[in-house]
């Protein structure tokens, strides 16, 4: 849906209200439905009806501008305010961007239930009746995702920006100059400013795409019938985080990858891994699959249009049927309409806004962080939160210190951990496979941890036995990545990711004591394999 004008002259919610349970995905933002009681108190927060924006007189400067309310920006413009300075937040759809809307918050919440949809239907856990595929209650697990939706919106909110100390513009905003830039009629000045515009779903061009009414994450969330067939299109992280739920709430799931491997760069062992669970999940994974054309049926009076998929895979013609299709694969910034050549701010053309190690752009005034810059490795939650630290102090505070929530003010000394919510979990951070490696020209020893023996995981009754590797500087205790396969792997990830940061050796870990039983144990066993290989040793006389 279009934004709906000039909030700061009385907004409605009509720019952000989308008009049907099965949106289509465009080019614009999608719209948030239904509005119950639950969306209209995220709107409250988040896209506030009659919101006044601040009047500043003329000559007024601040010290910060962070244009766009996701995470990059919420970070930018609430520590600058609370660090003393002069501080503005400029959104002009839903504050939270996509992470609370449509992304991280939405989708962690689906997937709770189908975990729990998927214990009921173990036999080994004696939970009695079991669930079947067509009782999942898809209208009731989508109702608790948007009421614990809002629950959290109140963080993200203006009130909560402006309680920081930050003024919150309603708006669209476009830069007119170096240091200045328009939002709802008015000018505003800056001594420096932050882009946090963030990024939107790739949406590949593929004939018949653009009038099918297929689904994106900005759509997907908005369902309130469960699809009985759905095809994914991409095998990323969001692609297989959904297409693993919606498979447990009894949708018949396909995933098209055009690649011959899904997770990208992830490690093999692990993306090996995780295909065959969701293989015997009972999703049909076709990988070295290119789509060659779209198109539909749309009966009247029925909810779910007939989609055709015609596509190669592996040179041989194959069409698949479904009735919702969830385009997933990739991300591009938000960069059009921004005035960014009026402020002196390059862009590479689909990859982002051009940064520096430090965060500033082609003009020294205005920084970038998250989804919009020229990193698209870097593409997460916690980066843009965590580059917004680093641009706050480069911005306000060069020289004075190092920011708190980073190794250094440089991007390239920042460890970055990511994670993939299957189950299990895929979660990774530095170099974290042998590929990685020899991309980078580094020479590394791996130490492999299995779970298939670890008593936690036992106990558990993991679907796979999973592993921890760990990758060190050849010859080296020094770590310099690790992969973990694992249920809640991004939490057994943090250790790692902190040794990687802060070079703490191999053999720090195997001595620091872990509680028993837990997973976390295994990252222990890879230490000690390192350890055990120079332990000292008594001959049989006694003798060292």
């Amino acid at each position: 849906m279009a934004d709906s004008g000039s909030p700061g002259s009385g907004s409605s919610w009509l720019g952000v209200v989308a008009d049907g349970a099965v949106p289509v995905s465009g080019h614009g933002h999608v719209g948030v439905w239904p509005l119950d009681e639950h969306n209209a108190k995220l709107l409250d927060n988040v896209h506030p009806r009659g919101w006044q924006n601040p009047q500043k007189p003329d000559d007024f400067v601040y010290d910060l501008i962070a244009v766009g309310a996701g995470a990059g920006g919420l970070v930018s413009s609430k520590q600058s305010a609370r660090r003393g300075a002069r501080s503005a937040l400029i959104e002009h759809h839903l504050a939270g961007g996509d992470c609370l809307n449509v992304g991280c918050v939405p989708s962690k919440a689906l997937l709770r239930c189908a975990r729990a949809i998927a214990e009921m239907r173990r036999t080994d856990l004696c939970l009695g009746g079991g669930v079947s595929g067509g009782d999942c209650r898809f209208p009731q697990i989508m109702e608790r995702m948007r009421k614990l939706r809002a629950q959290i919106a109140p963080v993200d909110s203006h009130d909560a920006t402006m309680k920081a100390g930050a003024d919150v513009y309603m708006g669209r905003a476009v830069f007119t100059g170096p240091n200045e830039l328009q939002v709802a009629g008015q000018t505003l000045l800056f001594r420096k400013a932050v882009i946090a515009t963030g990024g939107r779903a790739r949406v590949p061009s593929i004939p018949g795409l653009e009038k099918v009414p297929f689904l994106t994450n900005a759509s997907l969330f908005n369902l309130t019938q469960l699809p009985p067939r759905l095809v994914v299109l991409g095998a990323g992280p969001i692609s297989l985080e959904m297409a693993q739920a919606f498979r447990r709430f009894g949708s018949e799931v396909t995933v098209l990858q055009r690649s011959d491997t899904i997770l990208g760069t992830e490690d093999p062992d692990a993306a090996k891994m995780l295909h065959q669970v969701l293989t015997e999940e009972g999703i049909t994974i076709l990988t070295g699959t290119g789509v060659k054309s779209v198109s539909h049926n749309h009966a009247e009076g029925q909810h779910w249009p007939e989609i055709r998929v015609s596509a190669l895979n592996n040179g041989e013609d194959c069409e698949i049927l479904c009735d919702a299709l969830l385009v997933a694969t990739g991300r591009v910034p938000n960069i059009e309409d921004l005035g960014l050549e009026a402020a002196g701010v390059e862009v590479t053309a689909g990859v982002g806004v051009k940064v520096n190690d430090d965060l500033t752009t082609s003009n020294p005034d205005i920084l970038a962080v998250g989804d919009v810059i020229d990193h698209p490795d870097l593409r997460f939650t916690h980066m843009a939160g965590t580059m917004a630290g680093m641009a706050v102090q480069t911005a306000l505070f060069a020289g004075r210190g190092l920011p708190v929530n980073a190794a250094s003010g440089l991007l390239s000394q920042v460890v970055v951990p990511r994670c993939t919510y299957t189950e299990p979990e895929i979660a990774s951070c530095g170099i974290s496979n042998l590929k990685a490696a020899a991309a980078q020209g580094v020479e590394v020893d791996v130490y492999k941890s299995e779970l298939d023996h670890n008593d936690r995981a036992i106990l558990e009754g993991a679907s796979c036995g999973g592993f921890v590797k760990i990758l060190c500087q050849k010859g080296t205790e020094q770590i310099v990545g690790a992969t973990v396969v694992s249920e809640r792997g991004g939490d057994i990830l943090a250790e790692l990711t902190l040794a990687v940061q802060y070079k703490l050796g191999l053999s720090a870990i195997a001595r620091t004591v872990h509680p028993y039983p837990t997973l976390g144990e295994a990252v222990q066993q890879c230490a000690l394999n390192y350890n055990r290989a120079r332990w000292e040793k008594l001959d049989q006389s006694g003798k060292l």
